[in-house]
């Protein structure tokens, strides 16, 4: 969750990487009383994410700055919209300026993504969601990203959720340990609420987990064949997912096999910065 606490503490520590002792050209080369007004400005269209984001880098450098967000995060917008606007002491304003976009561009390409593959399933039960391939310090900001975009956030962390993968199975088996034991196991000293997903790249690993009582069985990188089986022989015991292989190109068909939650890495991992401009005005 993008809270207050939270966007103030990352904020806070860009603007300091960014300007550590000031903004040297806007110091030496702009009046102390000059004045500015600039817009955010779409350069394409997409989906926008990091209001808040983009308020407090401008809050945190001078809280006189006035700022004002004309779209909501979630808003679709086209090329040339006026997203926000800023007005205040001109060094302030320059000085917070690229931190702003930083953000905003970032989390507004992540949301843009986001909303086309959700478009991409449009019709099917499945749903898109994010993993935990997140930019170090940055990944409340970009699944807050994920969620502007219609898609669904997965675990926050390791302390969330149980999710076997593979390297747990492979730890598992070398000690002897049988899965479905373990698993059972492991359920009984959970509390009730925690959520507990087993990653299988075979069908025949499907049994253990299903008698081991897991409640999401992730088929990890599976034919659009074996899916099909995959939910066919889970049916309604646990919640199918799908990961792996997953693009574009490939999500609808994946959506279609019917796979409760598909999880892609790209939303985040390999997301697009858009391109956002914040451009003075000049009258």
């Amino acid at each position: 969750m993008l809270t207050t606490a939270i966007v103030t503490r990352v904020v806070g520590a860009a603007l300091e990487e960014d300007a550590p002792w000031g903004d040297l050209t806007s110091t030496t080369l702009l009046p102390a009383d000059a004045t500015a007004t600039a817009d955010l400005v779409a350069r394409e269209s997409g989906v926008f994410s990091g209001g808040d984001v983009f308020a407090a880098a401008f809050r945190l450098t001078d809280p006189a700055v006035v700022i004002d967000v004309h779209v909501g995060d979630g808003d679709e917008f086209e090329q040339g919209d006026v997203l926000a606007s800023v007005s205040g002491s001109a060094r302030s304003i320059l000085t917070a300026e690229r931190i702003a976009l930083n953000f905003t561009q970032r989390m507004s390409g992540i949301a843009t993504v986001t909303a086309q593959y959700v478009r991409a399933i449009e019709g099917t039960s499945a749903r898109i969601a994010d993993t935990r391939k997140t930019t170090p310090g940055l990944r409340a900001f970009e699944r807050h990203a994920v969620a502007s975009g219609g898609g669904r956030n997965h675990r926050y962390s390791l302390s969330d959720a149980v999710m076997a993968k593979d390297n747990h199975l492979a730890v598992l088996q070398r000690s002897g340990v049988d899965l479905g034991t373990a698993l059972r196991e492991a359920l009984s000293r959970l509390p009730h609420t925690t959520h507990v997903v087993v990653e299988v790249d075979r069908l025949d690993q499907i049994s253990a987990v299903l008698d081991g009582g897991a409640h999401t069985v992730l088929l990890d990188n599976f034919s659009l064949d074996d899916l099909r089986a995959g939910v066919e022989l889970i049916g309604d015991r646990a919640q199918v997912e799908a990961s792996g292989g997953v693009d574009l190109g490939t999500v609808a068909a994946i959506a279609a096999t019917g796979v409760d939650v598909i999880s892609v890495g790209a939303l985040t991992h390999s997301a697009r910065a858009l391109d956002l401009g914040l451009d003075v005005r000049i009258d």
